[in-house]
């Protein structure tokens, strides 16, 4: 399983604009250039965002985006499945169920299974509130754009 570009900018963008707002809508504008994120590209994947729930859009001149919920509400397997569709690892599992008319002879399914339930296993109990945390404990700050690390 190999996850686009266009995964990993939601991922990004929904962390920004979780870590950036402060009550207030973030603007797509600052998030691209924060992300360093081509803003037509990011308007594209926004969109996917808004039309699943996870964003809502303010109009105006103090408008932008902000999370519907709050980052704990959204896990990784969440988005990912917005802007991947279906993540499985083999065709043979994508509807959730092994439907390989193969598979009762199939000696690789086991490893299939074990390698489908770990990948799910991580994407669908980590949210971009762990995330955040995992930032804060690595010290991992984000100020403006720049990420500086801090030294102990």
């Amino acid at each position: 399983m190999k996850i686009s570009t266009r995964g990993r900018y939601a991922l990004r963008i929904m962390l920004d604009v979780a870590m950036n707002s402060n009550g207030k809508p973030v603007s797509f504008k600052e998030v691209s250039q924060r992300q360093n994120i081509s803003l037509k590209y990011m308007e594209q994947i926004g969109a996917l965002l808004t039309r699943a729930g996870f964003l809502r859009s303010v109009r105006g001149a103090q408008g932008g985006y902000n999370l519907v919920g709050v980052p704990a509400d959204y896990t990784i397997g969440m988005i990912l499945r917005v802007t991947e569709g279906q993540l499985s690892p083999v065709p043979c599992l994508a509807d959730g169920k092994n439907s390989c008319p193969n598979s009762a002879d199939c000696l690789t399914i086991p490893l299939w299974e074990k390698l489908n339930d770990a990948i799910f296993d991580v994407i669908d109990n980590m949210t971009l509130q762990d995330l955040i945390d995992i930032g804060k404990e690595r010290r991992i700050i984000v100020i403006d754009g720049t990420e500086e690390k801090s030294e102990d």
